[in-house]
């Protein structure tokens, strides 16, 4: 195989590779280039020339990355985010932001509690900056951090690779969540009994077990699951107008209840509470877009009212 050396790559194609890895397709890669999808199909051509390989087959849902492709994008996009920092450099102050985009990693909780926050804190700081939210959970921040798949995240705790940096931003709990046409007149809190006499809609990743049924486990009982749903979010449909709770965290119950009508009560059994941290690429804030967001996070976060109240 002959050497190619960097006087001979166009550089460009990596901007599309970024561009079809994160969109998942050429047609909305163009578009976020602002190109001829004819000349991405050509720029795709051209690239898997370069590397030797596919890079992306098109599947019902668009085009997957291969296995060289996934290992390509952290290179790739860390080149990429120096070219932007040294950009950055010559454009310092808000000017600088128009055009540019930081990835925020969360899990649907905060993005529900924080997500309209975040988007006028940054209209006010740091204006026209897109801010993109990318679903993300504890297990798997920290991969995607070191991908580069996200900027920052905010997660349940979780962040302990070397590389990367993090600081404790609260500290959360959790609460109940229901329709209120299922309490008593003037009901302000569930009695232990009720609660586990109450049908439940489980929140989890796997559908089967969650921390309440953990906690319940070591007083020696039991809840029952009605249902089971991947996403926070869709609790404000799933409680409505049936006897079901979910619990959850505090900060996501309390966003549900403003938006849903739903109510929102205590837990009547004692939950662990758990660290709430950002955390970030001990590189990344070279890039002074994702440190104006990361500036503006810590303003945001600080003193925030996690418990909902």
């Amino acid at each position: 195989m002959n050497r190619v050396d960097i006087e001979s790559a166009d550089l460009n194609l990596l901007k599309v590779f970024e561009a079809i890895y994160d969109e998942g397709g050429a047609g909305r890669a163009a578009l976020r280039l602002g190109v001829t999808q004819s000349a991405v199909s050509a720029a795709l051509g051209r690239l898997r020339a370069l590397y030797g390989d596919a890079l992306f087959t098109r599947t019902g849902r668009g085009l997957t990355p291969s296995l060289r492709a996934r290992e390509l994008r952290p290179v790739i996009g860390e080149a990429l985010d120096k070219c932007r920092q040294s950009l950055s450099l010559a454009r310092p102050g808000t000017d600088g932001y128009a055009g540019r985009s930081v990835t925020l990693g969360l899990s649907d909780d905060f993005e529900i509690a924080l997500g309209r926050d975040v988007i006028q804190a940054l209209e006010d700081r740091a204006p026209g900056l897109r801010i993109i939210f990318r679903q993300t959970h504890s297990r798997l921040a920290a991969d995607m951090l070191m991908a580069r798949e996200v900027d920052l995240v905010i997660v349940s705790g979780g962040l302990t690779a070397p590389a990367l940096q993090h600081v404790t931003v609260g500290q959360g709990g959790y609460a109940c969540l229901l329709d209120p046409a299922t309490l008593a007149p003037g009901q302000t809190s569930l009695t232990l009994e009720e609660f586990t006499r109450r049908q439940h809609v489980l929140v989890s990743s796997g559908g089967f077990i969650g921390v309440v049924d953990e906690v319940l486990h070591g007083l020696g009982l039991t809840r029952r699951v009605q249902a089971a749903t991947t996403h926070f979010s869709a609790l404000a449909f799933l409680l409505q107008g049936g006897e079901s709770l979910a619990t959850l965290p505090a900060h996501a119950a309390h966003g549900l209840a403003a938006a849903s009508g739903l109510r929102m009560l205590p837990c009547p059994v004692a939950m662990p509470g758990y660290a709430i941290e950002l955390g970030w690429r001990a590189d990344a804030l070279r890039d002074e877009a994702v440190a104006a967001v990361r500036r503006c996070l810590l303003a945001l976060l600080d003193g925030y009212d996690w418990a909902g109240a």
